[in-house]
């Protein structure tokens, strides 16, 4: 059984139609692994009802969902931060609030990190035990994002874009201070510093299924975050600004809210 607390951060955008059922059916299945948990559901801003649906979800399970959101959308790399900050776990997972990544597969990804003694462990659509049915235009912007980043970072994974994350608080805490990214190469950036301060970073098998009938990454996407890991490479090889203490990093922290119970009762 694992010791300690687990806290899951489930950022949302635009996710109304499917952030309840997805929110009951994470804390039904984390219930049913015996995990000591929390998840926290942050809404990044999004233009419909995803707050109000996760707060009907909220009033299901109190004492298990917090929501937390605020205005304008800011990146998904912004709620995973924000959201943690609201963490009171020993280890935070990544999970993505579509779904495609269930979160009954947490307890591979979790024997992974104790058999290795790792610090981080990041799910893996590379890896040879994964099994995925994934878009073929996903697969080929995935292959050739892998290539880019064993050239310029050398991790030692075989992909950082997977939505299913798992890390010891300690490593986020010193990590997310120095990160500058929030949209689209946040992943590379938060795995790359966590590897360049000497943590340990593994990955395992994950089973993807995407849901979705169309994706949400655009060719406009792909070159904004190939403009954003060029920019982590300057930073890390050239201007060794990840060696510095770094103070607190900006975030959309202060302008973000948490629906307690009361108010979930009211807006729904």
């Amino acid at each position: 059984m694992l010791e300690g607390k687990i806290s899951v951060v489930m950022p949302a955008f635009n996710e109304a139609r499917f952030i309840e059922r997805n929110l009951i059916e994470t804390v039904d299945t984390l219930e049913g692994l015996g995990y000591d948990f929390e998840i926290i559901a942050v809404d990044d801003g999004s233009a419909d009802d995803t707050h109000l649906r996760a707060a009907k979800a909220c009033l299901r399970h109190p004492e298990r969902l917090r929501v937390v959101r605020y205005d304008r959308n800011r990146g998904k790399g912004n709620a995973l931060v924000c959201g943690t900050s609201y963490a009171s776990g020993d280890y935070v997972v990544f999970l993505d609030s579509d779904m495609d990544l269930h979160p009954s597969q947490l307890p591979t990804l979790f024997a992974i990190l104790d058999a290795q003694n790792a610090d981080v462990v990041i799910g893996s659509k590379r890896h040879p035990g994964s099994k995925l049915n994934y878009p073929l235009k996903r697969k080929v912007l995935s292959t050739g994002f892998f290539l880019l980043v064993r050239l310029f970072f050398g991790l030692p994974l075989r992909d950082t874009q997977t939505g299913m994350k798992i890390f010891k608080m300690h490593v986020l805490r010193a990590v997310f201070p120095r990160i500058l990214c929030k949209r689209y190469a946040f992943d590379v950036e938060v795995l790359t510093v966590a590897h360049h301060l000497g943590y340990k970073v593994v990955d395992g098998p994950v089973t993807l299924s995407f849901t979705r009938s169309f994706s949400r990454i655009k060719w406009a996407d792909a070159w904004a975050t190939f403009v954003d890991t060029l920019a982590i490479f300057y930073r890390l090889r050239l201007m060794k600004y990840y060696d510095r203490h770094r103070p607190q990093v900006q975030t959309a922290i202060h302008d973000s809210w948490e629906i307690d119970a009361e108010q979930a009762r009211e807006l729904v």
